[in-house]
């Protein structure tokens, strides 16, 4: 949960590099939220539930949205691609592919022009 929140700390920082684990783990909450959502909006009717769009699961959504984008750049950077990779996506299917792969490849383990490993930098934090 705590990288969850690390995130939506930085709601809008495209700057820097993003760790699999603090991707993965937004990803991971960010569903779960989204999944329970959806299971309130059927329980609730509200207006766009039967179409798999309800008022509250939309709104958080668009509430997410940014911060979706923004770690998601901060992942590629990590593995040294430039955040314009995110409209891979456009691409039916392939390009889902292709960004999946990026999000599940190991960081650069040397400092790149987007900042240092964040690896190295949490482990610091944790052995002094």
């Amino acid at each position: 949960m705590s990288w969850y929140l690390h995130v939506l700390k930085n709601y809008a920082v495209f700057k820097g590099r993003a760790r699999r684990k603090e991707y993965w783990y937004f990803f991971l909450v960010n569903l779960v939220i989204a999944l329970c959502l959806a299971v309130v909006d059927n329980l609730l009717h509200t207006p766009g539930s039967a179409d798999g769009a309800g008022i509250l699961g939309s709104i958080y959504s668009f509430a997410v949205m940014i911060p979706t984008i923004a770690v998601g750049v901060r992942r590629l950077h990590d593995t040294g691609r430039v955040g314009w990779w995110m409209f891979i996506v456009i691409i039916p299917v392939i390009g889902a592919l292709v960004l999946l792969y990026f999000f599940v490849k190991d960081s650069e383990a040397e400092p790149n022009e987007y900042g240092p490993n964040p690896k190295h930098i949490e482990d610091a934090q944790f052995s002094g």
